[in-house]
């Protein structure tokens, strides 16, 4: 071993000693670790018209568990999606609605589907200088990289303003399908030695289509596929202003930092596995039991073997059903019982209904093997990054898009709240810890 990694796994272990606090002391200080208490209560931060998710209801003066739902600037999600879907592509209808507070009529929704299509167009050599250098396997991290590169060509980048900021964001919303896909095909091309296609995305296209089209070698797509690809993106495109990555754009927009570096920050937080990575752990543990389980149909045998993954002894030794719970939700997650019809549809066409049925029966047993081993304050059930990644495997979405097509959603709800916290706070948001450090007296160094 290098003198430099056994310093470090010796520096690892004094940070151990010297940052360890006792769960104890969480409870005498009352401190509600990841700003939730024991029945998973959030604290509240802020105030937010964008969206509004309910998961209990009061009964007889007694707060219980009911079934999910989610509405975006007052409307139920479900009804939105029913509202457009199989009629036209939903995704910028509801970008509007999210920005803008109001549902379009036909005027408004076109003359925003041309604001959207103008939008869609990066920097002279912006692909060859910026996405084709020094490609990555994370998609995450080149989607990063690309748009703090873009505030280098933004002349107005420190402009806070509603009008400057919406700007921005409109423009974001354009390219971020581009500038993952390209980062992708760049990957793909300079480390896997595949074929290279960059598709110039086109004005009569929705983002859905547009996405299947730059991402495909022939530029091809069913209607089915587009259909299924847009319900996806507007079920991911809002979730509240207290998950990670909203509340990450709220606390770097209340510094006065600008719109590429709080998107930038954003990004960073969705990466992370317990967040927008979640539906690639799911993806990985479902091959994980197809490839030890023999007979998919067997559910004495599948249900075993979740219970070895709940005792850490199989998949990634973490003791976790991913795709099952969510911090919010109890009983259910709308957004999986939208999504679970649609991936129906897509399994049947696809020829996957074998794989469709596992997932099903893991749907249903799941919860009841995650109640015999862990005594959780609510329900479970799946949420929707259970489903998300079957749907993405068989739109032949390569999972290193995973993510970045969570964030291709999802930055419509990050500029719905950046323009929010701009236009009501003034304040930056800096919340206390208590330290629970003893005085120390100092030493010379001679004397240590």
């Amino acid at each position: 071993m290098k003198k430099n990694e056994l310093l470090m796994g010796n520096y690892a272990e004094l940070c151990r000693e010297a940052d360890r606090l006792s769960p104890e002391m969480f409870d005498k200080y009352e401190v509600q670790r990841g700003l939730r208490d024991k029945n998973g209560n959030g604290v509240v931060t802020g105030l937010t018209n964008v969206s509004r998710i309910e998961a209990f209801k009061m009964v007889d003066g007694v707060k219980t568990p009911c079934e999910g739902r989610l509405w975006y600037r007052g409307y139920d999600c479900i009804e939105l999606v029913k509202g457009f879907n199989g009629k036209r592509p939903g995704f910028e209808e509801i970008s509007y609605l999210l920005l803008f507070g109001r549902l379009p009529d036909q005027e408004q929704l076109e003359e925003f589907r041309d604001v959207l299509a103008d939008s869609r167009t990066l920097p002279t050599n912006f692909t060859r200088d910026v996405i084709m250098k020094a490609p990555n396997s994370d998609i995450m991290n080149s989607l990063t990289r690309s748009v703090l590169t873009l505030a280098s060509y933004d002349r107005n980048c420190n402009d806070t303003s509603v009008e400057n900021v919406l700007r921005q964001c409109m423009r974001l919303i354009g390219v971020f399908p581009m500038l993952a896909v390209y980062g992708y095909h760049a990957y793909n091309h300079y480390q896997n030695d595949e074929s290279m296609y960059i598709h110039r995305p086109s004005a009569d296209l929705s983002t859905a289509e547009n996405l299947l089209m730059m991402l495909r070698p022939d530029k091809n797509y069913t209607e089915l596929e587009a259909s299924v690809l847009d319900t996806a993106l507007v079920l991911h495109m809002e979730h509240g202003g207290g998950n990670n990555s909203t509340f990450t754009t709220r606390v770097v927009s209340s510094s006065g930092s600008d719109t590429y570096s709080v998107i930038a920050a954003a990004l960073s937080s969705l990466k992370g596995p317990k967040h927008g990575g979640a539906n690639i752990k799911v993806a990985e543990m479902m091959n994980d039991i197809q490839t030890h389980v023999s007979d998919w149909e067997d559910e004495d045998a599948v249900r075993a073997y979740l219970k070895k993954i709940m005792n850490k002894e199989a998949f990634d030794r973490k003791g976790l059903i991913y795709g099952m719970g969510h911090a919010v939700y109890s009983l259910s997650d709308p957004r999986a019982q939208v999504f679970k019809g649609f991936v129906h549809r897509l399994a049947a066409a696809k020829g996957r209904e074998k794989d469709f049925t596992l997932y099903s029966m893991i749907e249903r047993m799941a919860p009841e093997v995650i109640a015999e081993k862990a005594h959780i304050y609510k329900g479970v059930s799946a949420n929707v990054d259970f489903y998300s990644g079957f749907v993405y495997s068989m739109l032949e979405i390569p999972l290193e898009l995973f993510t970045p097509i969570f964030a291709i959603a999802r930055i419509v709800g990050w500029s719905a709240h950046r323009i929010e916290e701009l236009i009501n706070m003034d304040k930056i948001i800096r919340p206390a810890y208590k330290s629970v450090a003893e005085e120390q007296k100092y030493i010379p160094l001679e004397d240590r």
